[in-house]
């Protein structure tokens, strides 16, 4: 028997009061209010609503060792990452990984494997397939259906994963960014209970109107935390909390705490802003996380204030599993998982051919904006030397590639601006989706030698900066390392600042890189079958130009 007396708060009753809870055999089996307790306060656990744990590049308990000190006691997490390189196996890994922690992971059906049918993954999740995955207690909800189009078409295969979930009575995520007004109302309707993707209010407004839940994010990359934050006053108790991507060294610092922190801060009421960081995650998803309720499971922790959230101590399941920055939990590795079937390239393999003779040459160019995964498309005119259009960093224009990491097959070539960049080359086999070999350069030399120092890890961040090459093996996936996230932090950081050092001034370079395959987020995006124009939803030339 385990007692823990403090200031309780409690989130459904809308109250705080000294107290003192009794647990036995993990479960909270007293509350007994007190005259006086410890100045400390006892409060449910913190919820990432929507989070892909392999974007941290940690595999889920090397991932739990870090959240866990900031007083995360459960994720809401989609495989889609791993499941679009490795397919089931790879959802089965991470599950079986994820259960040697003490971490509460929900993982969903990934419902969009590929994500698009113009790129290349290295599985295929049908309607079937998802079927059998949401049979599986392990798997809590259908996860994000990017395909909206094919919602809003009511698409033959997308509406049998939808029903599949209703069937089995698990929630659907959405992601559909821009949606809004009819086809926002018209989304919802199918079954759609939730999107993390609004990065207006006007977006977000429609949704809720429809009858969404809004995750208000705030990842690495994409950064809607301010955009979003005063709905806590228009529309409490309808609200998440989520990260959706976490880079490691963004992990190292804060979890979904610092957003917390955040909407404190900003004046927020307390008890909306613990409701949807602890509360409507389990109450919508079903989740197996106590509440700090007489009966429930004794997942709690112990903060010093309400202002900063200072975690003292994070409980599970009446187990102290963190304290003071420290999570109680051996080492633990397993048997990882990959799929990566390719040679290395050559230099001359990145180059582009003008279509027609000339010095100068008119092209389309994806825009990257700084702490948001939309891009804008844009033109410009690059020189050409030999035949070959070239990239140029005086314009702020970087030749962008993406390699099939699946079969040989020539690379896919573009050019993107808002890098930065004045020599050198990044690249990365984190590509959403389906997690090909992207890479951004200034000469065709750095591109090869970034892309095949990854390609001979079977996976990685890469950065080139000559004489130099740094890189990050992720062997797991490619996607994930083994390695604990101080040293995997360290290392992202040190590759992090060589790219800054190289004259990119955004603020998650490789995080940003890795979103610019996404072929289901809006405007222009390049994937390893070609330029794609999202919002005519199909390939375009990159010699095409209005």
């Amino acid at each position: 028997m385990l007692s823990i007396s403090g200031q309780l708060v409690d989130v459904l009753q809308q109250r705080i009061f000294p107290a003192e809870i009794t647990i036995e055999n993990g479960t909270i089996t007293e509350i007994t209010p007190l005259s006086e307790a410890p100045d400390q306060f006892i409060m449910p656990g913190f919820i990432d609503a929507h989070i892909h744990i392999e974007s941290s590049m940690l595999t889920p308990y090397e991932f739990s060792k870090i959240a866990l000190t900031h007083g995360t006691v459960a994720t809401v997490s989609d495989p889609h990452e791993i499941a679009n390189v490795c397919g089931v196996d790879g959802v089965n890994y991470m599950i079986e990984n994820a259960a040697h922690s003490p971490l509460k992971f929900n993982f969903g059906a990934p419902s969009c494997v590929p994500a698009s049918a113009f790129e290349t993954a290295g599985a295929t999740l049908d309607a079937a397939s998802i079927d059998l995955l949401l049979q599986k207690d392990a798997i809590k909800y259908l996860a994000e259906m990017m395909n909206f189009p094919g919602v809003l078409s009511r698409d033959a295969e997308v509406m049998a994963k939808i029903a599949a979930a209703q069937k089995y009575g698990k929630p659907v995520d959405g992601h559909a960014p821009g949606l809004k007004g009819e086809q926002a109302a018209q989304y919802a309707a199918a079954g759609i209970s939730t999107d993390h993707e609004c990065f207006t209010m006007e977006e977000a407004l429609d949704k809720l109107k429809a009858g969404m839940y809004i995750l208000i994010r705030e990842g690495s990359a994409a950064k809607n935390f301010d955009v979003l934050a005063d709905l806590f006053v228009s529309h409490p108790g309808k609200l998440m909390l989520c990260s959706d991507d976490k880079h490691p060294d963004d992990l190292l610092r804060g979890h979904i705490n610092q957003l917390v922190q955040r909407a404190i801060a900003k004046g927020f009421e307390l008890m909306d802003v613990l409701h949807a960081a602890c509360v409507l995650p389990v109450q919508h998803y079903g989740l197996d996380v106590g509440l700090l309720q007489k009966g429930d499971h004794a997942d709690f922790i112990v903060v010093s204030d309400l202002k900063d959230f200072k975690v003292m101590q994070t409980y599970i399941n009446g187990n102290k599993v963190a304290e003071k920055g420290q999570a109680y939990m051996e080492d633990y590795s397993s048997t990882g998982i990959n799929n990566f079937s390719i040679n290395t390239k050559t230099a001359n393999e990145f180059r582009l051919k003008a279509n027609s003779e000339g010095n100068k040459k008119t092209v389309r160019v994806i825009e990257a904006i700084d702490g948001q995964i939309i891009t804008k498309s844009i033109q410009a005119e690059l020189p050409v030397k030999e035949g070959f259009v070239q990239p140029d960093p005086a314009q702020d224009i970087l030749k962008l590639c993406v390699v099939n990491r699946y079969q040989n097959a020539p690379p896919a070539i573009a050019f993107v601006k808002g890098f930065g960049l004045q020599n050198g080359a990044l690249a990365s086999s984190v590509a959403h989706d389906s997690h090909n070999i992207i890479v951004a350069g200034t000469d065709d030399e750095a591109i090869c030698k970034a892309v095949n120092t990854i390609i001979e890890h079977q996976g990685g961040i890469s950065m080139v900066n000559e004489p130099s090459v740094a890189v990050l093996p992720l062997p797991v996936a490619g996607l994930m390392t083994a390695l604990d996230a101080r040293s995997t932090g360290q290392k992202y950081e040190q590759l992090d600042a060589g790219v800054k050092a190289m004259g990119c001034n955004l603020r998650a370079p490789f995080m940003t890189l890795s979103f610019l395959a996404l072929s289901v987020i809006p405007s222009l995006k390049l994937t390893d079958r070609g330029l794609f124009d999202v919002d005519a939803f199909n390939f375009a030339d990159v010699f095409s130009v209005s």
